[in-house]
């Protein structure tokens, strides 16, 4: 634990937040309804991060990362002690269908995923009429996977004693590191398509269901348990309501200054440095990506568990292509959220994770403006394109392969029945894993952050109290618990609670099940 601050300095501290992103945000409301003087420093000219919504001149809106809302359940608390209400600042459409799967291969299927159990069982027979019996067992299995591993989801690991809370030990039980995704679902479904309908999930962990730990099957559970929301307005529309109230609650969010280091007395941060000029702080929080930002923000003797060659050899997540359209006419046979599964899905995973851009990828499509007409001009529609590719580990020069790879994919298209795209497009935006880093500040263009294999998780993970540093906390998809939206507003309230116990604050009142009922999703 950190050395208590002289009792002058408790009574109402000055906390710097690097980032507004969804992590920095939540910690900023936090702690200013606790009393703290909070102070957000953000580098791009709007909030939100990789959550931010874009408007162009042509009055289109695009999402940058996460294009859907996962149980706000843990973002509802936040807002609730702060004294806000997160359903009268959001409007949050409930979505049925969640997504369309479609499946290419010699006898391609498609079917609309429902929450309604009854529907999806029947969804699930056109692919296998046996494995329609086996949902509800794979969601009671599920309920009670969450629910054991919920205290390892919502506490803080300071290291190895963590692992003996009877309640953690309890827990750790289902992480069965032994048995990947996939091989954990064939306990309820026999056919590699229904696996495939329920594990894809772990893309938004920028993960292969045949790698990925088997404890992360709660992230479809959930989808279904709890339902996917459409933010109108897009999901830029949650963090604008949170920097609304944080700005109420006293939170001064500063746009356009990037912060270029912490300062330290000694092992204490005492503030941020920007354009040169020293804003004095009693504890900084971190929400920059993580590997990108923490080299150049600390000196390697504050980190010694995460030297800047330990970062550069961490296991990281997949990047992506994005292609962000503006089009005009309809897309009426389009569903809100589209996923085209390859038949060689698997040999996709497997060359990325092998460095090699797909050469039949599948890939994600988003067409929102059906269900949000805010998101394009009157007779006019938007297509968000996501195709998973390697980081730059890689090593692919994204400068020569985006050309060949925007027709690859716009090509791709016409496995949904969209062959008129490209005569339409009346705006576009190009996001390469490289953009990803250049311009978006994200490390080795690793869109979903460190990977979460098991010696990427809990203790192994960058740590909400971060280093040997005093003053030092680390929220966002880089650190303990992980990425996903509710799964990083759970990190901020995590680091927030640290932080008020360091400075002798009065520590926020407990809330009720808290992360039991959230769902990691993507984005930063």
């Amino acid at each position: 634990m950190n050395a208590p601050l002289p009792a002058i300095a408790r009574t109402r501290p000055r906390v710097a937040v690097i980032g507004a992103g969804p992590g920095g945000l939540a910690s900023a409301m936090i702690l200013a309804a606790q009393g703290a003087r909070v102070t957000v420093f953000e580098r791009e000219t709007a909030v939100g991060g990789r959550t931010r919504t874009i408007s162009t001149e042509d009055g289109y809106r695009f999402d940058i990362g996460p294009t859907f809302f996962l149980y706000p359940r843990i973002l509802r608390e936040i807002f609730e002690s702060c004294g806000a209400s997160l359903d009268d600042e959001v409007d949050l459409i409930r979505l049925d269908p969640q997504y369309r799967l479609v499946f290419e291969g010699k006898n391609p299927l498609t079917i609309d995923a429902s929450p309604d159990i009854g529907r999806m069982e029947a969804e699930i027979a056109k692919i296998n009429p046996a494995d329609a019996k086996g949902l509800r067992s794979f969601m009671e299995d599920n309920r009670v996977k969450l629910e054991a591993f919920r205290p390892v989801l919502e506490r803080p690991f300071h290291g190895l004693m963590t692992y003996l809370a009877p309640e953690v030990m309890n827990g750790l039980r289902y992480l069965r590191p032994w048995a990947s995704l996939d091989t954990d679902l064939k306990r309820h479904f026999s056919d590699p398509r229904t696996r495939l309908a329920f594990t894809f999930q772990s893309k938004y962990l920028g993960m292969s269901p045949f790698r990925c730990p088997s404890m992360f099957s709660i992230l479809s559970f959930l989808e279904y348990e709890h339902g996917i929301f459409h933010p109108r307005g897009g999901c830029g529309a949650v963090s604008e309501a949170m920097a609304r109230v944080a700005t109420r609650l006293g939170v001064e969010i500063r746009l356009g200054e990037k912060v270029e280091r912490i300062a330290f007395e000694g092992k204490r941060a005492s503030g941020v440095e920007v354009d040169g000029t020293r804003h004095a702080a009693d504890a900084v929080v971190v929400n920059a990506d993580f590997a990108h930002a923490i080299p150049g923000l600390m000196p390697e003797a504050l980190r010694p568990q995460w030297t800047d060659q330990k970062i550069e050899k961490a296991r990281y997540s997949c990047s992506t292509f994005m292609l962000y359209l503006g089009l005009e006419g309809p897309l009426p046979d389009l569903a809100h959220h589209t996923v085209l599964l390859a038949e060689d899905y698997q040999r996709n995973l497997e060359q990325i994770e092998g460095g090699v851009i797909p050469d039949n990828p599948s890939l994600y499509v988003q067409a929102a403006a059906g269900t949000d007409p805010s998101l394009a001009p009157a007779g006019h529609s938007t297509l968000y394109m996501l195709v998973p590719v390697p980081n730059l580990h890689g090593g692919q020069d994204w400068a020569k392969e985006a050309p060949r790879y925007r027709r690859l994919a716009l090509d791709r298209l016409k496995a949904l029945g969209l062959t008129d795209i490209e005569s339409r497009i009346r705006y576009e935006k190009v996001v390469t894993p490289q953009g990803w880093q250049d311009d978006y500040a994200v490390g080795y263009g690793a869109t979903f952050n460190l990977a979460h294999n098991v010696r990427q998780m809990m203790h192994f993970r960058p740590q909400n109290r971060f280093g040997k540093a005093e003053g030092v906390y680390l929220v966002g998809g880089g650190t303990h618990p992980g990425s996903g939206l509710p799964v990083i507003y759970e990190g901020a309230r995590i680091s927030a609670k640290l932080l008020m116990e360091d400075l002798g604050m009065r520590p926020m009142a407990e809330s009720g099940d808290r992360i039991g009922a959230a769902q990691p999703a993507m984005g930063d």
